[in-house]
C-alpha cells in the first residue's frame, strides 16, 4: 500500500469517527432524557443517569407532568400563537418582499440594508426599549401582544422571499398587468401560489423557533396558569429546593412527539420546500 493511499483511508477514518463522535453527542442528551423519565424518584435519586429504569412501563411521570404542568392548556396556547405567527409572518413577508423586488423606488436599498442591520442586533440587546414599547401599549401578559411581538421579529423570512422572486420572472407581472390584473391580483392570484417551496422554508423556520421560544414567552406572559406554552409550562418543576428532572424529562418527550409526528408525516414537502425554498444567490 502506497502512501497516498494510506492517506486517503486515514483521512476517510477521520471523517467518520467525526461524523459518529458528532452523532453520539447529539443523540446522547435525548437517550438520557427518555431514560430518566422512566424512572421513579427513588430510581433517580440512587442511579446514574445512563443506568437504565427497572419499569419502561412507568407511565407516573408523564401523567403528573402533564397535568402538574398544565400542559393541554400550553398545546392550546402554543397551537393558536403558532397558527396567528406563521400566517402572519408569511403574509408580511412574501408582501414585503414582493414590495421591495418587483418595486423600485428611492430607499429600497437603504430599507433593505435596515432590514439586514435589525438581524443583525442581537435580540436581548433590545428587550429593555421592547419592553417599554409593550408596557405602554397595554400589550404584556396579553397572548394577542404576544402573537403581533413574534410576527414583527422575523427578517430571515423576508430575505428568503425576495431571493425566491428574484427567480420569478418579471414577465408574469407585466403579461398580467396588460391583461388588466391589478397589483394585488398579481400577487395573490399569480406570485403567492408560486411562492409555495418558500412558504414551507419559513413555516420550519418560524415554527421551530416560535415553538422552542422561551425567552420572551417568560418574559411577556407572566400568567403561568392561563397563558402559559409548551415552553414555560415545564417551568413549574424547578425550585429553590432542586428540580424534579424526572417530570421534567417527561414533559420534554410530551413536547417532542408533536413535531416527531409531523416530521415523519411531511417530511417529503419539508425536504422539497428546504431545498427548492432555499436562499440562491
Amino acid at each position: 500500500m502506497n502512501d497516498s493511499k494510506l492517506i486517503k483511508y486515514l483521512w476517510n477514518f477521520i471523517k467518520y469517527a467525526t461524523l459518529v463522535f458528532g452523532s453520539l453527542v447529539s443523540v446522547t442528551p435525548v437517550v438520557v432524557c427518555v431514560i430518566t423519565a422512566f424512572k421513579t424518584k427513588k430510581e433517580y435519586a440512587s442511579t446514574s443517569v445512563m443506568t437504565l429504569p427497572q419499569n419502561w412501563l412507568f407511565f407516573d411521570n408523564f401523567i403528573q407532568a402533564w397535568k402538574q404542568a398544565n400542559m393541554a392548556t400550553a398545546f392550546f396556547n402554543s397551537f393558536i400563537i403558532l397558527v396567528f405567527v406563521l400566517f402572519g409572518s408569511i403574509m408580511t413577508g412574501s408582501m414585503l418582499a414582493y414590495i421591495l423586488n418587483r418595486f423600485h423606488f428611492p430607499g429600497n436599498g437603504l430599507v433593505r440594508n435596515l432590514f439586514l442591520f435589525a438581524a443583525l442586533l442581537p435580540g436581548i440587546a433590545m428587550q429593555v426599549s421592547v419592553y417599554q414599547i409593550m408596557y405602554q401599549m397595554h400589550l404584556i401578559n396579553s397572548l394577542i401582544g404576544y402573537i403581533i411581538l413574534m410576527m414583527g421579529t422575523d427578517v430571515i423570512s423576508i430575505y428568503i422571499f425576495i431571493q425566491f422572486f428574484e427567480n420569478i420572472p418579471t414577465s408574469l407581472d407585466e403579461s398580467a398587468l396588460m391583461d388588466g390584473c391589478t397589483y394585488f391580483g398579481i400577487f395573490f392570484r399569480i406570485l403567492l401560489p408560486l411562492l409555495k417551496p418558500a412558504m414551507i422554508t419559513v413555516m420550519i423556520l418560524k415554527g421551530v423557533g416560535t415553538y422552542n421560544e422561551y425567552y420572551m414567552s417568560n418574559l411577556y406572559l407572566q400568567d403561568k396558569n392561563r397563558l402559559v406554552t409548551v415552553a414555560t409550562s415545564l417551568y413549574k418543576f424547578t425550585g429553590p429546593l432542586g428540580s424534579q428532572y424526572n417530570y421534567i424529562c417527561a414533559g420534554v418527550i410530551i413536547t417532542l412527539l408533536p413535531a416527531l409526528l409531523i416530521f415523519i408525516f411531511c417530511q417529503r414537502q419539508i425536504y422539497s420546500g428546504l431545498t427548492q425554498g432555499a436562499v440562491k444567490g
